[in-house]
């Protein structure tokens, strides 16, 4: 056989095994689909044609769902029930249930509390409040080993879990608070997590377990956290990242910081986890957000910015995973039509079509 082919058919080999050793997931937190659709929300294509929301990511190449799981959002504040607050045990089996029949694998999002979990909060949720550490940590593994227990019994285990979600600065303050930079408190907070990931382990030992933090733009905190989790022995498989550019940094920031976690861990995949960007907003900073260094907030904006993340990400061999949060905003058809929101999905809510920042998406897996 000629030595041209000989080598064209060993490289071609080689291709293949890599692209298969390295599975690529792309998807989107769509946990207030149900309800949306429920309010009447209508989806388009990018044409306006009537389309299955579902139908139209498979066709973009998605194959993985996240779904929330709070613990009682029953107690969550009257406005946070209104900004989404929802997602209870049976609304996340419904869902995930869907999901499943879609063609869809599953991402469970643990939040231990019953209202948003980010780096600005990590409310204890109110059956777990004044609960001693030690009690707490347990609490947390029973209240993990009940949840999946019931998802695997409707059929719908998990693929991957987060055991919390942005916990950067920990989880279910104060008792589980803690510092990337400073030392104090890390040996109550690495308890909880591996309270939670040892009932992880044992209900639903094929699934892949993530730890989440929002820290990408910040590179010292990002380093210190995951050094301390390696230190402490922490028991998992996937670094997952947020990263949303007006809070983040810049994507060459994100790509130098993949790089480095890349050297450092090399045993772990990194997933972006949460990622969206605007496709309406007028540049005018409220909070922390900073948009100096961002693209413009319009629909080709958040094309150009997905384009670029997606460029980035491909770069990075350690890179498996691109979640947008919230893909499924959209007000048109909902009494809420016309009132604008928060305006990063990837569909018009003045319109209900897709935006062109879907279609980019679909790049990641190409």
């Amino acid at each position: 056989m000629n030595k041209r082919i000989i080598l064209f058919i060993a490289f071609t080999i080689m291709l293949i095994t890599t692209a298969q050793a390295r599975k690529l997931w792309l998807g989107g937190d769509i946990s207030m689909l149900p309800a949306l659709q429920q309010r009447g929300a209508e989806y388009h294509d990018i044409m306006g044609r009537n389309v299955d929301p579902y139908r139209l990511f498979k066709q973009q190449g998605w194959n993985m769902m996240r779904v929330r799981l709070f613990v009682d959002p029953a107690n969550a504040p009257g406005s946070h029930h209104d900004q989404g607050v929802c997602q209870d045990l049976p609304y996340v089996i419904a869902l995930c249930k869907t999901i499943k029949q879609r063609g869809f694998k599953i991402m469970l999002d643990f939040h231990y509390s019953d209202t948003w979990a980010d780096p600005a909060k990590q409310f204890t949720p109110k059956r777990w409040e004044g609960l001693a550490a030690d009690v707490l940590c347990d609490s947390i593994g029973s209240y993990t080993r009940h949840c999946l227990a019931a998802m695997k019994r409707a059929g719908v285990a998990p693929d991957m879990i987060q055991v919390g979600n942005e916990i950067t600065f920990g989880m279910d303050w104060p008792a589980g608070r803690v510092d990337p930079l400073s030392d104090d408190n890390w040996d109550v907070f690495t308890a909880m997590l591996k309270s939670g990931i040892k009932a992880c382990r044992e209900v639903c030992p094929k699934a892949k377990l993530i730890i989440h933090t929002e820290k990408a733009g910040v590179w010292p905190m990002t380093e210190a956290y995951y050094r301390r989790l390696k230190e402490a022995q922490v028991d998992y498989d996937i670094i997952g990242l947020s990263y949303y550019p007006m809070w983040h940094n810049t994507i060459d920031y994100l790509g130098t910081t993949l790089d480095k976690l890349a050297t450092l861990h090399p045993d772990k995949p990194v997933m972006i986890v949460e990622a969206a960007y605007y496709y309406e907003h007028d540049g005018v900073n409220r909070g922390e957000e900073d948009f100096s260094k961002c693209l413009p907030g319009t629909v080709e904006g958040q094309r150009q910015f997905t384009a670029q993340l997606v460029a980035e990400l491909k770069r990075q061999s350690n890179v498996t995973g691109l979640f947008w949060w919230y893909p499924e905003e959209n007000a048109f058809g909902t009494p809420h039509q016309g009132r604008g929101g928060l305006n990063r999905g990837l569909f018009n809510n003045r319109t209900g079509n897709a935006l062109p920042a879907l279609y980019e998406m679909s790049r990641f897996r190409k």
